[in-house]
């Protein structure tokens, strides 16, 4: 049980902390946000110069950088549902992961191309699948938690 003389201290000492909690959430989104329009700035400065390489690399390129703002926004995206629900909110995070998964099974694929060793060629097939399998399972975590969210309260 704590006693008035506790209040005293715990109470600034609580609304302090609360207060540094929240600029260090700001800074994070802020600086989530300028990276993001940072990242889009490049892959579109990338994207049109690189064209005169060919359309398939440039392309590729801009999608790795565009996948790259959403893994960002996404974040983003969690900072200010944690800043407004006050808990960790567990979907934004699982959808970065998806995103993140999906991104790397782009780059595999791409780099397996089937024109080189057989046995990279196959390790690139079950880095393949095992992304595919984290895309599946992140997915089904989502499903869970949103299930959750629609039981009642406890």
């Amino acid at each position: 049980m704590t006693g008035n003389g506790d209040e005293v201290v715990v109470r600034p000492a609580d609304r302090a902390l609360h207060i540094t909690e929240n600029v260090v959430y700001v800074l994070a989104g802020v600086l989530l946000a300028a990276a993001s329009v940072i990242v889009l700035g490049t892959t579109a400065y990338h994207l049109v110069r690189d064209l005169t390489d060919g359309a398939e690399p440039a392309v590729t390129a801009a999608l790795d950088g565009l996948l790259l703002v959403f893994i960002l926004l996404e974040l983003l995206a969690g900072v200010r549902a944690t800043m407004v629900e006050r808990k960790l909110v567990a979907e934004p995070f699982l959808i970065v992961g998806i995103i993140a998964s999906i991104k790397e099974i782009i780059v595999v694929a791409l780099k397996a191309d089937g024109d080189g060793a057989q046995k990279a060629f196959e390790n690139s097939m079950v880095e393949i699948g095992v992304l595919g399998g984290l895309v599946v399972l992140l997915a089904f975590a989502g499903y869970l938690v949103r299930r959750k969210e629609r039981e009642p309260s406890e």
